[in-house]
């Protein structure tokens, strides 16, 4: 056996007396592989010994020594600083390193001889692109392999061969839904199931036995696009089939995107197709210019900044106090089995802990355990788990009406009614029952924990656990630092939240935190528009083409307008109580004149905005609301309508900065875009600003052209017009 590498050279390289060579990634810089510098210089020269050295070798394994496979392409690199240069020395200089990169892996899936991927980690994005070069691909078929194509959750396209060899292997048929358009990650036996995997093994050690005992039955081995009359799988474009079927695909894309920003869909859509009239050369240039398009556009920049920099930010614990043993909890309980609790419980028995949850009678409990039946009943027919785990999960959730049965449990979360009096009441039940130093948590979305914490006797263990809806669908948890609560608690909720499989952000105590009061300040805009006479089917088109995931009229109706009404009075009565000035805003009459006069109270209450069917389902705009508030007697621009909503959420998030409730923009971004559906297109609340034409100056200057026509509350904040004087281009915290 031989095992040579070089100096520079992260490719290790053995080669065994069958003649096959063993090639091993391991960056020695960092913990995963990544399409870096180095990465790009070893794989030319390993490509440039093989075709040296081909007559003496028999087969090429690819594999790695990290934990994952390969973690795609370093966004480091190809997201940094280009402020001096022009756009298209820019994207001049992508188009020559991504095309080189293509080339060398093009040598490598042509120079003739097979060439296996032994996968026994993550393999996505440029990672699974390096093994679509391979002619054969095998799997450890275990938890920890992932397979996919994800770049378009950033806003980008897969721009290593991703979409051209995809597409020959699948069909556009199957290749643009399932994989390029999604960005889903598939386990190895879907992988295998959709054609991207061939085959899989128990272990590890199983991989390259496997890899060798395929290379000897396959001396020939060649991509099938390099074979005499491929033809891709399906059908061409030029096919009417396949041309219905795209038709079909394009109307859903549009029907899903809303008119918002989705560069990358298209260019997803464009690449493809385009591709498919071509050579696989012609294709993958294609590809390229497709991708650099998209990684020099600001959406994409805004997407990468979020969702892989601030995101990762926040998953490397960095609101998390030092020095403080992590914690893995093993007994959570849950007070209140409403919509709330349930989720909450079945999130936690998803991640192995065991769960009492709590409510006023056994009944009432179990109706919140069948929450859980019904969502793993659901998972048993698609086939994403089986009968045995299933039942494992169930049996880890224990319904209760006793608060002695909170033995033992070393972290609460309480979801009962929103009111301080019954909160304060089921923590006094329970606080003597649980561990000594178990983290006393409440789901509020807006009791602030100063005050909750008043009905405890530890309330340097009392902290805010606010979840979103759906619990068991929505990743982000927001935690509320009360003014009492100790270093030691924060760190322990962090640490519970990861092990349910949630990202945390981590704000400071106010009435509404943080999210509440900025899609509080989303739904307000949207409201005072509809009572200044400006049509609702317009307001929720503005809605939709900004991006939101929910128009606004919609979404208030869903959260309901009593609800909403009764927040803002509170918030009106603790003011008047302080001595403070009432805000005024022109959704308070709309949201009265609805509720008090018209009684429309949101769906639940049969109707709100919108009118439904017996079944539930929306009916379209209520016809009351046009005659209550004329609706179509002002008109303003779909830009002025679309910006009122979004300035006025990046607004009042710079004022949760100014009040101290914020200190971190990576916590205000994700917070923003996984909590409350915040456009993913901006990057975040913040980044919308920085990103804005003109940077944090010209938010300013738009800031206050809305404000002259629509209100005071658009003003900018001092702190935004002083960093916009001083010339500042980031919002950095």
């Amino acid at each position: 056996m031989t095992n040579t590498g070089s100096a520079g050279n992260m490719i290790t390289w053995e080669q065994d007396s069958d003649g096959v060579v063993v090639l091993t990634m391991d960056d020695p810089n960092k913990g995963a592989n990544t399409m870096n510098d180095l990465y790009i210089a070893s794989m030319a020269s390993t490509v440039d010994r093989l075709e040296a050295e081909k007559e003496s070798i028999t087969g090429v394994v690819l594999t790695s020594a990290k934990k994952s496979f390969f973690a795609g392409g370093d966004l480091d690199d190809m997201t940094a600083d280009h402020a001096d240069k022009d756009k298209g020395e820019v994207a001049a200089e992508l188009t020559r390193r991504i095309d080189g990169i293509k080339n060398v892996l093009r040598r490598l899936e042509t120079f003739g001889r097979p060439v296996v991927s032994a996968i026994a980690g993550a393999a996505l994005g440029g990672g699974f692109e390096i093994a679509l070069h391979t002619h054969h691909r095998i799997a450890v078929d275990t938890d920890r392999v992932q397979i996919g194509l994800p770049e378009i959750t950033l806003g980008l396209l897969p721009g290593g061969g991703g979409i051209t060899r995809t597409v020959r292997l699948m069909g556009l048929h199957a290749a643009l839904p399932e994989v390029l358009l999604k960005g889903a990650r598939k386990s190895a036996a879907e992988a295998v199931e959709l054609g991207l995997i061939d085959e899989t093994v128990d272990s590890a050690s199983a991989l390259i036995p496997a890899a060798k005992t395929w290379i000897a039955h396959n001396p020939d081995a060649t991509q099938p696009w390099d074979r005499r009359g491929f033809s891709i799988p399906g059908g061409a474009p030029t096919d009417s089939a396949v041309a219905q079927n795209l038709l079909v695909l394009t109307s859903m894309l549009r029907k899903r995107t809303k008119g918002a920003p989705a560069p990358a869909h298209r260019a997803v859509l464009a690449a493809a197709v385009e591709g498919a009239y071509v050579d696989v050369d012609t294709a993958d240039r294609i590809e390229t210019r497709y991708f650099v398009s998209l990684m020099t556009d600001r959406v994409a920049q805004n997407m990468i900044n979020a969702f892989f920099f601030d995101r990762e930010a926040i998953d490397r614990g960095r609101s998390r106090p030092e020095g403080y043993p992590t914690l893995a909890a093993t007994r959570v309980g849950v007070i209140g089995a409403g919509m709330m609790g349930s989720a909450i419980a079945y999130v936690c028995a998803k991640a192995g802990i065991d769960v009492v949850l709590k409510d006023v009678d056994v009944a009432t409990a179990q109706r919140g355990k069948n929450y859980a039946d019904k969502l793993e009943s659901k998972a048993l027919e698609r086939g994403s788990t089986n009968a045995a785990k299933s039942e494992a999960l169930l049996a880890r959730i224990t319904p209760t009406a006793d608060a002695a049965d909170f033995a033992g449990v070393d972290l609460v979360v309480e979801a009962a009614f929103e009111s301080v009096d019954v909160k304060h009441a089921v923590f006094q039940e329970i606080e003597n029952v649980v561990e000594p130093d178990a983290v006393l948590g409440t789901n509020t979305s807006q009791l602030p924990i100063g005050v909750l914490a008043e009905g405890v006797q530890r309330a340097e263990d009392f902290i805010g656990i606010h979840f979103f809806s759906p619990v068991d669908k929505m990743p982000l948890v927001e935690i509320v630092r009360g003014a009492k609560t100790s270093d030691a608690t924060l760190a322990k909720v962090i640490d519970f939240a990861r092990q349910i499989r949630k990202t945390p952000i981590v704000v400071n105590d106010c009435r509404g935190f943080f999210t509440s009061r900025v899609i509080g300040a989303f739904l307000d805009e949207a409201m005072a528009a509809v009572g200044e006479g400006i049509n609702p089917i317009f307001v929720e088109q503005a809605g939709a083409q900004a991006g939101y995931p929910a128009p606004p009229l919609q979404l208030m109706d869903e959260l309901t307008l009593t609800l909403s009404q009764k927040i803002r009075k509170e918030n009106e009565r603790v003011l008047v109580a302080s001595g403070k000035t009432v805000r005024q805003h022109g959704s308070d009459a709309v949201m009265d004149t609805m509720v008090d006069q018209l009684s429309r109270t949101g769906r639940a209450g049969g109707g709100g905005f919108y009118s439904y069917d017996d079944a539930g389902k929306r009916a379209g705009i209520w016809p009351g609301v046009r005659e209550a508030f004329a609706s179509g007697t002002t008109s303003i621009s779909m830009a002025d309508m679309q910006e009122r909503m979004l300035f006025a959420e990046a607004i009042e998030a710079v004022k949760c900065f100014d009040e101290g409730v914020l200190t971190s923009t990576p916590d205000a971004n994700i917070g923003s875009l996984l909590g409350i559906g915040f456009p993913a297109w901006t990057g975040g609340v913040i980044r919308y600003i920085e990103q804005y034409d003109g940077g944090i100056a010209g938010f300013v200057e738009r800031a206050r052209e809305l404000a002259a026509r629509y209100g005071r509350h658009l003003e900018p904040p001092k702190s935004l017009v002083d960093m916009a004087t001083a010339g500042a281009q980031l919002f950095r915290v």
